[in-house]
């Protein structure tokens, strides 16, 4: 039987589940196959003989991405292309290219790197085939902006601040960006386009991770001002601004080859070992981090002994202070002040990618006996302060609560994970 004494145990176990399934290498390999001279791709073949073939892996997770259909078509099946990513891991050896980006606000660094990655797609012919790893960051990363760089980081940096959903964000981006919205595979013509894609969207719409660049949508203009309209952000001149919305005939298919749907299963699946009755709620889990922190508070108290409750999703943030933090350290700060006092049970909210707004750790975990003094812990919540509340209880050895990984060279979603042990 599960005993409380053992959580940090038991939680450490389920994240390793949940991650070990959204393991990019993995996800990769599963769907890209060799033999001879012929690829194939998901339901797709293509034969190396006839044409080149371009890899460009974009994303959190395109160093893993590209290291596995690299070493599964071999380095000299390749052609050209490149990676670009959030970070570039120390003494790997890259088979292609590779660059870092700016994230979550796209930067000189991003603006640079996808310039270079446009470039290695010379001379392309329809005989050829580009083939697109994308993996959740490729928004801010992969960028060539139709606006004044300082015009689309303000607006970027707004839309962050204001707590609207990463389909509005991305509604916008996609207005304001040449190579979203289908842009990349309009400048891979006549190339074909096949992506294989790491979801980090919650009902793993196309056009919104990564803000789809091998995906077209029929926004137009009017839409990115009618949100910006909606969050009050001044509408700095967008209007000459639009991306193209012709459908790209090129694009053979957009495959997702993970998501949280998945992870989430291994962690219930894994909690079930450890002895827990588990029960899986949601894996499109949206909503303000505090809202869903009471929410998951209010879970944890009726939740049935001996039990597991997981959920997947990602929340929002409206910023109203100028502390340090992120969605799951929000959501866990707050479930731990609705918490208070309830023995035996813990909640933990968990990026996927190992790294929660500006925190630079993953997120937390929380007991009833986190939160002692409301008010104080109020304070930090509504100064959006939740990593140095966190640390602070963490330096007087009252935890751990933070959870520190690192990035995982993969995302997928946050994980909520509520353990009764009662």
């Amino acid at each position: 039987m599960p005993d409380f004494n053992q959580y940090r145990e038991d939680i450490q176990a389920i994240i390793n589940a949940a991650l070990e399934q959204a393991d990019p290498q993995t996800a990769v390999a599963n769907h890209l196959h060799k033999k001879g001279n012929l690829l194939t791709i998901g339901s797709h073949q293509f034969d190396l003989t006839n044409g080149r073939l371009f890899i460009l892996s974009i994303g959190k997770a395109a160093v893993p991405m590209a290291l596995a259909a690299v070493e599964i078509v071999g380095e000299t099946a390749v052609a050209g292309g490149g990676i670009l990513a959030k970070h570039l891991p120390e003494e790997t050896k890259f088979p292609l290219p590779a660059y870092e980006g700016n994230h979550p606000v796209p930067g000189e660094k991003s603006i640079e790197a996808t310039q270079n990655l446009l470039q290695t797609l010379h001379n392309l012919t329809a005989n050829d085939l580009v083939l697109c790893l994308i993996s959740g960051g490729a928004s801010a990363l992969f960028t060539q902006p139709l606006l004044p760089l300082a015009k689309m980081q303000g607006i970027t940096q707004a839309l962050l601040a204001s707590g609207c959903t990463i389909q509005e964000l991305n509604t916008v981006r996609r207005q304001l960006d040449r190579v979203k919205g289908g842009g990349l595979a309009r400048l891979a013509a006549p190339a074909y386009v096949l992506s294989l894609i790491l979801s980090d969207v919650v009902g793993n719409d196309l056009a919104s991770i990564g803000s789809g660049p091998t995906v077209a949508t029929q926004e137009t203009a009017n839409d990115a001002i009618a949100i910006l309209e909606r969050y009050g952000i001044a509408l700095q001149d967008i209007g000459h601004a639009g991306s193209d919305v012709r459908s790209p005939t090129n694009v053979l298919d957009n495959v997702i080859i993970g998501s949280i749907q998945q992870s989430v299963q291994a962690a219930a699946a894994k909690a079930e070992k450890l002895g827990f009755h588990t029960r899986l709620l949601t894996t499109k889990l949206e909503g303000e981090a505090r809202e869903v922190g009471q929410f998951a508070a209010a879970l944890a108290k009726d939740a049935p002994p001996q039990s597991a409750t997981l959920l997947g999703g990602e929340t929002t943030v409206t910023l109203r202070g100028n502390g340090i933090g992120g969605r799951n350290l929000e959501t866990a700060l707050a479930a731990a002040i609705g918490l208070e006092g309830w023995d035996n049970r813990t909640i933990t909210s968990f990026a996927t990618d190992g790294d929660d707004g500006t925190s630079g750790v993953a997120g937390a975990t929380v007991t009833g006996q986190t939160v002692t003094e409301k008010q104080a812990a109020l304070a930090y919540l509504n100064n959006n302060d939740s990593y140095t509340y966190f640390a602070q209880q963490d330096a007087a050895l009252n935890g751990p609560h933070l959870i520190k990984t690192g990035p995982t060279g993969t995302n997928v979603n946050d994980l909520i994970l509520i353990l009764n042990y009662t």
